[in-house]
Formats: C-alpha cells, structure tokens, sequence
C-alpha cells in the first residue's frame, strides 16, 4: 500500500507541474489576440501565485481539518476548472479571474504532500517527486506548442490541460480511502529510521526564531524567482531577441524543463551517496553557469545550451532543501516551517518575473540573461550564508539541527 500510495502522490505533482508552464510558452501569441503589452503576463502571473502563497500559509490548518487526501483532490479540481475557463475566456479580465483559482489550487497541497514526503521517505523520494512535477512542467510547452501555431489555437493547449487535470481528479476520487487509511496510520509509509538532531532551545521556540530559517526562506525566494523567470520570459526573449519562432522558443522552454526533470530523477540516485548540501552547493554554481552563457554573444544553440544546463543545475534545489526541513529545523515544526518557505518560494514567483517584465516594457527583454545572473548569484549568497552559520554554531559546539553528515 505504501509502494501505491507513492504513486498516487507523483500523479499528484503532475498535476501541479502541468499548468506551471503553460503561460510563458503560450504568452507571444496570446497576447496578440488580446492586444495586451509584453508585461501583462507579469501581473497574471502574480495574481496565480498570490493566490498560491495564500493557500500556502493556510495550508496548516486546511490539512489539519480536511486531510491531505481531500485538499489534493479539491487543489486538482480548481486547477481544472481554471485551466478550463483560460481555454474560453474571452477577454484578458477572465484571464485574470481565473488566475485566481489557478494559484488557490496548488499552495496547501504543495505544502502538504512536500512536508509528508520530507518526514517519511529518504531522500531520493523527494527527488523524484519533484521529477514528476518536471513532467508535468515539460509536458505544458510541449503540448502548447502543438497549437500556438494558428491564430487562437493556444486555447486548445489550456483546453488539452484541462482534460489531463480531470482524468488525474478522477484517478484522486477513486483512491480517496486510500488517503483515509494512510492518514490514519502516519508510520505507514516510513522507510528510514529518521534521524531527528535538535537542541532544546530550537525546539521550544517559534518556528521563524530557529536560526537559519530566515537564510533558507530568502534562498527559496530566489530560487523560485530564477525557475519561474526563465519559464515566463524564456520564450519571449527568444522570439524577440534571439528571432525564433513561437513554436520553436515553446520547445526550447521545454527543454528547460525537461533539464529539471532529467536532472531530479538522475538526483535521486545520487543522493544515496552524496549529501543534500552538497547537491544544493553544486546544483547552484551549475545553474549560474548556464545563466552566465546565455550572457555570451554566441549562437542560438549556445542559448539552448544554457536553458538546459539551468535546467540541470536548478533540478536538486528545491527537492534537496524540503527534504532538509524536518533534518534542519526538527519535526515539530517542520509543516509551519514547510509552509513559510513554501510561501516564500511562491513570493519570488509573484515578485521577480513581473519585475523583470516591468524593466523589459522600459529597456528591453535582452535584459533578461543578466536578471537571470543577478537572481542565480543572490540565490548562491544567502544559501552559503545559511551554511557559513551552521559551520560557526558546530564550532562554538553548538548541537543545532543540521548535522553535516546526515544521510539524506
């Protein structure tokens, strides 16, 4: 049941991939039917993750009272209904209204199934969980670019989305008791002795007065910020920078993606050798160095090149660093620390694209490989920031809730 229970949560993130990419690939061409400035997307893209932080710091309690099982199956039913209502609307306010529910579905269970799986499973788990989400990101370009084509036929890539969020809806309806009998049983699923270290003054205060918490918050946000600036405007500026068409710039964007998803599920194997900091380190320096050859005045191939080497260097980030929460900052309040960074990784998605969208309608989108380099070099600061004052606690003897050598 644990195997199978797995599984239901990777169709689960599917579904939270799916429509994460959609709007940047589908945008050059979207915004022509709605007469709408390049910077628009910006603000969409603000109003989904607005409402995703929402829900992120209401997942606690909305858990708490529904159950996992529950909030998955509803985030799922919302997003469908969203993606439905973008295939159809006729002007770019319902674009905006149904953004709305668009951000709403995915904050609680992203939240939820992310804190399940960081304190009950090793870490490769969370490697390839992410990697689903990753199918789920490149699988949106790919089938947009299928249709942006045609004049309108964008709505048939939201509209195809659409119908893959139902068929997973359908599958999350039928397999709801399952939900109930796991979450009755939370030892079910336990496949590692964990390991909690924690000294008792992190452990009797609040949670965003355990030391690092701040750090890691603030690297999530530029971690978000850098995946989510190169999904929205990563087609835009080939199309108007490097010449390519609509189509061609949607396929490279997926590419991009599936750099991610190739590099999580590779990172699962890895993890089971080297350690989570470790990975973060290298996956951060590997990432600013696709970001540095976008800055190059090379060829376009050379562009390509840098979107995947992003791909594969953002790919351990985000699952490396949930993974450490529980190991980082202790069980009791691993969910409200789960829920802080996961709201703040939805800020950097609602701050930092529209700010780059908000410079490129005053200069020009040719702006974006350095926005890219200044975001993926802040991200690289504060992570060894957070890992500069964990070194000064264990050499002040300090028994804090990292351990260097943790397995995960």
């Amino acid at each position: 049941m644990a195997t199978f229970f797995l599984i239901i949560i990777y169709l689960a993130f599917i579904s939270l991939g799916l429509p994460d990419s959609l709007l940047g690939a589908g945008w050059p061409v979207m915004r022509l039917e709605f007469e709408a400035p390049l910077e628009t997307a910006g603000l969409l893209f603000m109003v989904i993750s607005g409402g995703t932080i929402i829900s992120s710091l209401a997942s606690g309690a909305v858990l708490k009272r529904f159950g996992t099982g529950k909030v998955t199956l509803v985030s799922c039913m919302m997003t469908a209904g969203a993606l439905l209502g973008f295939a159809f609307a006729p002007s770019l306010v319902w674009l905006i209204l149904f953004a709305i529910p668009l951000g709403l579905g995915g904050g609680s269970v992203d939240a939820g199934l992310n804190n399940y799986v960081a304190a009950n499973y090793k870490a490769h788990h969370m490697s390839w969980l992410h990697c689903f989400w990753g199918v789920g990101a490149t699988l949106g370009p790919v089938i947009m670019a299928q249709f942006i084509s045609g004049q309108n036929h964008w709505r048939y890539g939201y509209l195809t989305v659409s119908g893959i969020q139902l068929v997973l809806v359908v599958i999350l309806a039928f397999t709801l008791p399952l939900w109930k009998r796991v979450e009755q049983n939370s030892n079910v699923v336990s496949n590692e002795d964990y390991e909690e270290v924690g000294d008792s003054d992190s452990k009797s205060a609040k949670p965003l007065q355990i030391k690092g918490v701040k750090l890691a918050m603030v690297t999530f946000f530029f971690f978000s910020g850098v995946e989510a600036t190169v999904s929205l405007w990563g087609s835009s500026y080939l199309v108007n920078v490097k010449d390519l068409p609509a189509a061609v710039a949607a396929q490279w964007v997926s590419l991009y993606f599936g750099g991610i998803t190739v590099g999580r599920f590779i990172t699962g194997f890895i993890t089971l050798k080297i350690s989570n900091r470790m990975l973060i380190r290298g996956g951060q320096i590997i990432a600013l160095a696709g970001a540095v050859l976008l800055l190059l005045p090379l060829s376009s191939a050379f562009s390509l090149a840098g979107f995947i080497i992003m791909g594969l260097g953002l790919a351990p980030i985000f699952p490396c660093m949930l993974h450490e929460t529980p190991v980082r900052f202790g069980r009791k309040h691993s969910q409200s620390i789960m829920g802080y960074q996961m709201a703040m990784a939805f800020t950097g998605t609602t701050l930092v694209p529209p700010l780059l969208g908000f410079l490129a309608s005053h200069l020009t989108i040719g702006i974006f490989p350095f926005y890219v380099v200044g975001c993926a070099a802040a991200m690289l600061l504060f992570s060894e920031k957070f890992n500069s004052l964990i070194r000064r606690e264990f050499s002040r003897g300090v028994n804090h809730d990292i351990t260097p050598n943790h397995p995960a």
